[in-house]
């Protein structure tokens, strides 16, 4: 598995990809400031692998344009056949999903 970092001063993000899994860990801040970069990645790796693993032990903070990066992921992943799925979600994390009923995001 090759391992690429990539993102942006708020988020770091790691990339370990095999042919039927990409794994992205998520270390920082997933903001306003951030959730483009992370946009723009996903959009890359969604088509280029089965199943899209969002692991965000490593996140300490996730704001609303955070939530709707994943949220739309998920949507583009699902319409084009492919999976993504978010574990190691932090309290804070776990509760704003909760509260905004997106809890698909990690069922």
């Amino acid at each position: 598995m090759a391992q690429t970092p990539f993102g942006s001063p708020e988020l770091k993000l790691e990339v370990d990809a095999t042919p039927e899994e990409t794994l992205v860990r998520c270390i920082g801040k997933m903001t306003y400031t951030s959730a483009g970069a992370l946009q723009t990645e996903l959009r890359k790796l969604i088509p280029e692998t089965k199943r899209v693993v969002m692991d965000l032990a490593g996140m300490t903070y996730l704001d609303s344009f955070g939530l709707g990066v994943l949220a739309g992921a998920h949507l583009s992943a699902k319409r084009q056949q492919r999976q993504l799925k978010v574990i190691n979600l932090s309290p804070q994390a776990l509760q704003l999903i909760q509260v905004t009923r997106l809890t698909y995001l990690i069922e």
